[in-house]
C-alpha cells in the first residue's frame, strides 16, 4: 500500500526562525519501477471519470511534519503538472510566510519541499476549471484514501486548504483549524483556501491559519508570556507598533517570563525595558490568549493579560534603539477608543477595540476570559 500512495499521481488542488527541515528520502510520485498494487473500486471509478487524472503527482514521503491537501487540479495547475501552479495562488507565499520552509519555492520545485518536511496532495482527483465544477462523485473514495495515507506513510498532520477540501474528503461541514477527527496519529487541520477565488479574506487572515498550524505542527512548545493593557486616568490605552517581515501590528506591552520569574516580576521588568514605566499598579489578569506562530525555540506563547493603571507618561524605554528594533519595535503612543474603532490598522488581540469597550462599561471580569488571537 505504501508504493501505491508512493506512486500514484494525483492533483492539487515577531521574532522567527526557520523550521529545521524533517528528513525524509524525497519520494517523487511520477517515478518508481513497476505498476502500483490495484485501486480500490471507489478510487478507480473516480479516475475513469477524468482524462486529466495524473496531470499532477502527489509530493509524498514518509513521516513528513504536513501534507497539504488541496481540493482537485485547477486548469493551470494540470498544465504546469504542480500544486498550486496559478501565479495568483498564494498557496507558495504563505507557506514561506509562516516559516514552513526555508525559502520560497516555485511550484515547479514541488518535490524539493519533501526536504523540509512538507508533502502535496488533492481530495479530488478530476481537473477543472473551478471547484465548483465538482460533482459528489470526485470524492469517492478520499477518506479512504487519506486514511490510508496516514496509517502508512504517518505524516504528523495534514492540513486542508480550503473547507471544501475537507468538506469533500468527509462529507460534513468544518471550521477552520484543528479538527477533532483524525486519522490513525495524524491531526487535521482546515485552513483557509488560498485560490485567487477567495481573494475577499485578507492576506493576514490566511496568514494567521497558516501560522497557527506552523506553531502547532513545529512540535515546540509555548512560551509562558505575560502582557499589560495599560490606561491612562483617562483611558487611553498604550500600544506597541510592531514592524516584522510578513506584517505589522499594534499590541500591548509584554513578554515572555523567564524561568522562576512571578507574572508580576515580568510584567515589571517588560514595561520598564520597554516603556519606561515604572511604579504602576497591578491589576487583575482579565485576558488569556494563546498564539501559535513558530519561533526559533518555540511553537507560540501563552499569555497572560494584566490590567494596568498609571498616569499618562511619555513613553521613555529603558532598551536601546537597537535592541527594540531586533523586537520590531518601532514606536509607541497612546489610543482613544474611538481611534482604535475607527482604524484600519491590525491589533493584537485581533478583536481589541471591541474587548476594550466591554472592560469599560462592564468592569474588568470576574476571571480571566480567552479573546483568541
Amino acid at each position: 500500500m505504501l508504493h501505491a500512495l508512493l506512486r500514484q499521481r494525483r492533483g492539487d488542488g515577531a521574532d522567527r526562525e526557520d523550521p529545521s527541515p524533517a528528513s525524509s528520502r524525497p519520494f517523487r510520485s511520477r517515478l518508481g519501477g513497476g505498476p502500483p498494487p490495484p485501486l480500490r473500486a471507489p478510487a478507480r471509478r473516480a479516475r475513469a471519470r477524468s482524462g486529466l487524472t495524473n496531470a499532477v503527482p502527489d509530493v509524498l514521503g514518509p513521516n513528513l511534519r504536513v501534507v497539504f491537501c488541496g481540493i482537485n487540479p485547477g486548469r493551470v495547475s494540470a498544465a504546469a503538472a504542480a500544486h498550486f501552479a496559478n501565479p495568483r495562488n498564494d498557496f507558495w507565499r504563505l507557506l514561506h510566510s509562516a516559516g514552513f520552509t526555508s525559502r520560497l519555492y516555485e511550484p515547479q520545485e514541488q518535490f524539493d519541499i519533501l526536504a523540509e518536511g512538507i508533502g502535496l496532495t488533492n481530495a479530488a482527483f478530476r481537473t477543472t476549471a473551478g471547484s465548483g465544477d465538482l460533482r459528489r462523485g470526485d470524492f469517492e473514495g478520499a477518506a479512504e484514501r487519506l486514511e490510508r495515507l496516514a496509517h502508512d506513510l504517518r505524516p504528523r498532520w495534514i492540513g486542508f486548504v480550503g473547507k471544501e477540501a475537507y468538506r469533500g474528503a468527509f462529507g460534513e461541514r468544518a471550521e477552520l483549524g484543528v479538527q477533532e477527527r483524525q486519522l490513525a496519529d495524524t491531526r487535521l487541520f482546515v485552513l483557509p483556501s488560498t485560490s485567487p477565488a477567495n481573494a475577499a479574506v485578507a492576506w493576514h487572515v490566511r496568514l494567521r491559519w497558516f501560522e497557527e498550524l506552523a506553531g502547532r505542527s513545529s512540535g515546540l512548545p509555548l512560551r509562558r508570556a505575560v502582557r499589560a493593557l495599560v490606561l491612562d486616568r483617562d483611558d487611553h490605552v498604550l500600544l506597541v507598533h510592531f514592524v516584522v517581515p510578513t506584517k505589522t501590528f499594534w499590541a500591548t506591552p509584554g513578554g515572555g517570563v523567564n524561568e522562576g520569574e512571578s507574572d508580576e516580576a515580568a510584567i515589571v521588568r517588560e514595561l520598564a525595558e520597554e516603556s519606561g514605566l515604572r511604579g504602576f499598579d497591578l491589576g487583575p489578569c482579565i485576558w488569556t490568549r494563546t498564539r501559535w506562530v513558530q519561533w526559533p525555540r518555540w511553537g507560540g506563547q501563552a499569555e497572560r493579560i494584566y490590567l494596568v493603571r498609571t498616569e499618562r507618561f511619555e513613553p521613555a524605554p529603558e532598551w536601546t534603539a537597537e535592541e527594540l528594533a531586533a523586537e520590531g519595535v518601532v514606536e509607541q503612543r497612546w489610543w482613544t477608543l474611538e481611534e482604535l474603532e475607527t482604524s484600519r490598522e491590525l491589533f493584537a488581540p485581533t478583536r481589541l477595540p471591541q474587548l476594550l469597550r466591554e472592560l469599560l462599561e462592564q468592569g474588568p471580569p470576574i476571571k480571566a476570559i480567552d479573546v483568541g488571537v
